[in-house]
Protein backbone atom coordinates (compact mmCIF):
# COMPACT_ATOMS: atom_id res chain seq x y z
CA UNK A 1 0.00 0.00 0.00
CA UNK A 2 1.27 3.47 -0.92
CA UNK A 3 0.77 6.04 1.82
CA UNK A 4 0.94 9.84 1.77
CA UNK A 5 1.73 11.54 5.08
CA UNK A 6 0.18 15.01 5.24
CA UNK A 7 2.04 16.56 8.13
CA UNK A 8 5.54 15.37 8.89
CA UNK A 9 6.13 16.34 12.48
CA UNK A 10 6.77 13.94 15.34
CA UNK A 11 3.54 12.05 14.73
CA UNK A 12 4.10 11.85 10.99
CA UNK A 13 7.56 10.42 11.49
CA UNK A 14 6.26 7.83 13.96
CA UNK A 15 3.50 6.81 11.54
CA UNK A 16 6.11 6.45 8.80
CA UNK A 17 8.17 4.04 10.92
CA UNK A 18 5.17 1.88 11.74
CA UNK A 19 3.85 1.91 8.17
CA UNK A 20 7.20 0.73 6.79
CA UNK A 21 7.43 -2.01 9.44
CA UNK A 22 3.99 -3.20 8.34
CA UNK A 23 5.16 -3.49 4.73
CA UNK A 24 3.81 -0.26 3.28
CA UNK A 25 5.55 2.34 1.12
CA UNK A 26 5.49 6.02 2.10
CA UNK A 27 5.41 7.85 -1.24
CA UNK A 28 4.80 11.41 0.02
CA UNK A 29 5.82 13.28 3.16
CA UNK A 30 4.25 16.73 3.10
CA UNK A 31 5.34 19.42 5.54
CA UNK A 32 2.81 21.93 6.91
CA UNK A 33 3.75 24.62 4.38
CA UNK A 34 3.76 22.40 1.27
CA UNK A 35 0.84 22.91 -1.11
CA UNK A 36 2.20 21.67 -4.44
CA UNK A 37 2.11 17.86 -4.36
CA UNK A 38 0.53 15.03 -6.34
CA UNK A 39 -1.74 13.16 -3.94
CA UNK A 40 -2.71 10.67 -6.66
CA UNK A 41 0.62 8.88 -6.10
CA UNK A 42 -0.91 7.41 -2.93
CA UNK A 43 -3.48 4.69 -2.25
CA UNK A 44 -4.41 6.40 1.02
CA UNK A 45 -3.46 9.57 2.90
CA UNK A 46 -2.95 10.10 6.62
CA UNK A 47 -3.33 13.70 7.77
CA UNK A 48 -1.66 14.79 11.01
CA UNK A 49 -0.98 18.36 9.96
CA UNK A 50 -2.08 21.60 11.64
CA UNK A 51 -5.57 23.11 12.03
CA UNK A 52 -5.34 25.77 9.32
CA UNK A 53 -4.31 23.37 6.54
CA UNK A 54 -6.17 20.19 7.51
CA UNK A 55 -9.36 20.95 5.58
CA UNK A 56 -7.42 21.76 2.40
CA UNK A 57 -5.48 18.50 2.74
CA UNK A 58 -8.66 16.49 3.22
CA UNK A 59 -10.41 18.24 0.32
CA UNK A 60 -7.47 17.60 -1.98
CA UNK A 61 -7.64 13.88 -1.18
CA UNK A 62 -11.39 13.62 -1.66
CA UNK A 63 -11.29 15.60 -4.91
CA UNK A 64 -8.71 13.13 -6.23
CA UNK A 65 -10.43 9.94 -5.04
CA UNK A 66 -7.81 9.18 -2.39
CA UNK A 67 -9.16 7.81 0.92
CA UNK A 68 -8.07 9.98 3.83
CA UNK A 69 -7.54 9.42 7.54
CA UNK A 70 -7.40 12.64 9.58
CA UNK A 71 -6.18 12.97 13.15
CA UNK A 72 -5.65 16.73 13.10
CA UNK A 73 -7.72 18.56 15.70
CA UNK A 74 -8.79 22.21 15.84
CA UNK A 75 -10.42 22.39 12.37
CA UNK A 76 -13.82 20.86 13.10
CA UNK A 77 -15.75 24.04 12.30
CA UNK A 78 -15.39 22.75 8.71
CA UNK A 79 -16.08 19.08 9.43
CA UNK A 80 -19.57 19.21 7.89
CA UNK A 81 -18.05 20.59 4.68
CA UNK A 82 -15.64 17.66 4.56
CA UNK A 83 -18.52 15.21 5.07
CA UNK A 84 -20.55 16.87 2.29
CA UNK A 85 -17.58 16.76 -0.08
CA UNK A 86 -16.94 13.10 0.74
CA UNK A 87 -20.56 12.25 -0.09
CA UNK A 88 -20.47 14.32 -3.28
CA UNK A 89 -17.30 12.58 -4.50
CA UNK A 90 -18.31 9.13 -3.17
CA UNK A 91 -15.03 9.19 -1.28
CA UNK A 92 -13.77 7.59 1.91
CA UNK A 93 -12.97 9.54 5.06
CA UNK A 94 -12.28 8.92 8.73
CA UNK A 95 -11.80 11.66 11.31
CA UNK A 96 -10.89 10.67 14.85
CA UNK A 97 -9.73 12.88 17.66
CA UNK A 98 -7.56 9.97 18.76
CA UNK A 99 -6.54 6.82 16.87
CA UNK A 100 -5.16 4.91 19.84
CA UNK A 101 -6.94 1.58 20.11
CA UNK A 102 -6.90 1.95 23.90
CA UNK A 103 -8.43 5.41 23.77
CA UNK A 104 -11.26 4.21 21.56
CA UNK A 105 -12.05 1.54 24.14
CA UNK A 106 -11.84 4.32 26.75
CA UNK A 107 -14.41 6.30 24.75
CA UNK A 108 -16.85 3.39 25.07
CA UNK A 109 -16.20 3.09 28.82
CA UNK A 110 -16.85 6.83 29.15
CA UNK A 111 -20.22 6.54 27.37
CA UNK A 112 -21.25 3.60 29.55
CA UNK A 113 -20.26 5.37 32.77
CA UNK A 114 -22.10 8.53 31.70
CA UNK A 115 -25.29 6.53 31.24
CA UNK A 116 -24.84 4.83 34.63
CA UNK A 117 -24.29 8.16 36.39
CA UNK A 118 -27.10 10.07 34.69
CA UNK A 119 -29.59 9.50 37.54
CA UNK A 120 -27.07 10.29 40.30
CA UNK A 121 -27.30 14.06 40.40
CA UNK A 122 -25.09 14.33 43.49
CA UNK A 123 -22.04 13.69 41.29
CA UNK A 124 -20.40 16.52 39.35
CA UNK A 125 -18.37 15.71 36.23
CA UNK A 126 -15.00 17.28 35.46
CA UNK A 127 -12.19 16.46 33.05
CA UNK A 128 -8.47 17.01 32.81
CA UNK A 129 -6.15 16.54 29.86
CA UNK A 130 -2.36 16.79 29.83
CA UNK A 131 -0.25 16.97 26.66
CA UNK A 132 3.20 17.97 25.46
CA UNK A 133 4.00 21.67 25.08
CA UNK A 134 3.98 21.47 21.26
CA UNK A 135 0.24 20.75 21.15
CA UNK A 136 -1.41 23.80 19.60
CA UNK A 137 -5.07 23.42 20.60
CA UNK A 138 -6.73 23.28 24.02
CA UNK A 139 -8.66 21.42 25.14
CA UNK A 140 -7.53 18.41 23.14
CA UNK A 141 -9.81 16.88 20.54
CA UNK A 142 -9.91 13.74 22.66
CA UNK A 143 -11.14 15.70 25.69
CA UNK A 144 -13.81 17.37 23.55
CA UNK A 145 -14.94 13.95 22.29
CA UNK A 146 -15.12 12.66 25.87
CA UNK A 147 -17.14 15.70 26.98
CA UNK A 148 -19.52 15.48 24.03
CA UNK A 149 -20.08 11.78 24.73
CA UNK A 150 -20.97 12.57 28.36
CA UNK A 151 -23.41 15.25 27.18
CA UNK A 152 -25.01 12.81 24.72
CA UNK A 153 -25.44 10.13 27.39
CA UNK A 154 -26.12 12.16 30.53
CA UNK A 155 -28.98 14.65 30.28
CA UNK A 156 -27.70 16.63 33.30
CA UNK A 157 -25.04 18.29 31.11
CA UNK A 158 -25.58 20.60 28.15
CA UNK A 159 -22.10 21.96 27.36
CA UNK A 160 -18.40 21.97 28.22
CA UNK A 161 -16.03 24.86 28.83
CA UNK A 162 -12.29 25.26 29.21
CA UNK A 163 -11.36 25.65 32.91
CA UNK A 164 -14.88 26.57 34.03
CA UNK A 165 -18.06 24.66 34.80
CA UNK A 166 -21.36 24.66 36.62
CA UNK A 167 -24.27 22.30 37.20
CA UNK A 168 -24.87 21.89 33.45
CA UNK A 169 -21.40 22.64 32.05
CA UNK A 170 -18.45 20.23 32.20
CA UNK A 171 -15.15 21.96 33.07
CA UNK A 172 -12.10 20.75 31.13
CA UNK A 173 -8.69 21.62 32.57
CA UNK A 174 -5.92 21.56 29.95
CA UNK A 175 -2.27 21.33 31.02
CA UNK A 176 0.84 21.44 28.83
CA UNK A 177 3.91 19.64 30.19
CA UNK A 178 7.07 18.73 28.30
CA UNK A 179 7.15 15.21 26.78
CA UNK A 180 3.69 14.07 27.91
CA UNK A 181 2.09 12.13 25.01
CA UNK A 182 -1.42 12.39 26.41
CA UNK A 183 -3.35 11.78 29.64
CA UNK A 184 -7.13 12.09 29.95
CA UNK A 185 -9.13 11.83 33.17
CA UNK A 186 -12.89 11.90 33.65
CA UNK A 187 -13.98 12.41 37.28
CA UNK A 188 -17.37 12.11 38.96
CA UNK A 189 -17.17 13.75 42.38
CA UNK A 190 -19.68 13.91 45.22
CA UNK A 191 -19.38 14.93 48.85
CA UNK A 192 -18.64 11.34 49.86
CA UNK A 193 -16.48 9.92 47.09
CA UNK A 194 -14.93 10.31 43.63
CA UNK A 195 -15.02 7.95 40.66
CA UNK A 196 -12.23 8.39 38.08
CA UNK A 197 -11.56 6.76 34.74
CA UNK A 198 -8.24 7.57 33.10
CA UNK A 199 -6.23 6.81 30.00
CA UNK A 200 -2.47 7.42 30.05
CA UNK A 201 -0.49 7.19 26.82
CA UNK A 202 3.13 6.23 27.38
CA UNK A 203 4.35 6.94 23.83
CA UNK A 204 3.03 8.20 20.48
CA UNK A 205 3.26 4.66 19.14
CA UNK A 206 -0.33 3.83 20.05
CA UNK A 207 -1.76 6.82 18.17
CA UNK A 208 0.39 6.10 15.12
CA UNK A 209 -0.36 2.37 15.07
CA UNK A 210 -4.11 3.02 15.16
CA UNK A 211 -3.86 5.50 12.29
CA UNK A 212 -2.04 2.95 10.12
CA UNK A 213 -4.61 0.27 10.99
CA UNK A 214 -7.39 2.68 9.98
CA UNK A 215 -5.60 3.46 6.70
CA UNK A 216 -5.31 -0.26 5.94
CA UNK A 217 -9.00 -0.75 6.71
CA UNK A 218 -10.41 2.10 4.61
CA UNK A 219 -8.79 1.27 1.27
CA UNK A 220 -11.44 0.01 -1.16
CA UNK A 221 -14.34 1.45 0.83
CA UNK A 222 -16.50 4.55 0.38
CA UNK A 223 -18.30 6.52 3.06
CA UNK A 224 -17.73 8.47 6.27
CA UNK A 225 -16.46 6.19 9.03
CA UNK A 226 -15.23 6.27 12.62
CA UNK A 227 -12.79 4.18 14.61
CA UNK A 228 -15.77 2.22 15.92
CA UNK A 229 -16.21 0.95 12.38
CA UNK A 230 -12.53 0.07 12.11
CA UNK A 231 -12.55 -1.78 15.44
CA UNK A 232 -16.12 -3.10 15.13
CA UNK A 233 -17.08 -1.78 18.56
CA UNK A 234 -19.82 0.44 19.93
Amino acid sequence: MKIALLGYGKMGKTIEQIAIKRGHEVVLTIDKNDTDYDITKADVAIDFSIPNVAFNNISNCLNNNVPVISGTTGWLDRYDEAVALCKEKNGAFIYASNYSLGVNIFFELNKTLAKMMSTLKQYNVSMEEIHHTQKLDAPSGTAISLANDVIANNSNYKNWKLDEGDSTTIPIVAKRIEDVPGTHTVAYESEVDTINIEHIAHTRQGFAFGAVVAAEWIVGKSGIFTMNDVLNIG
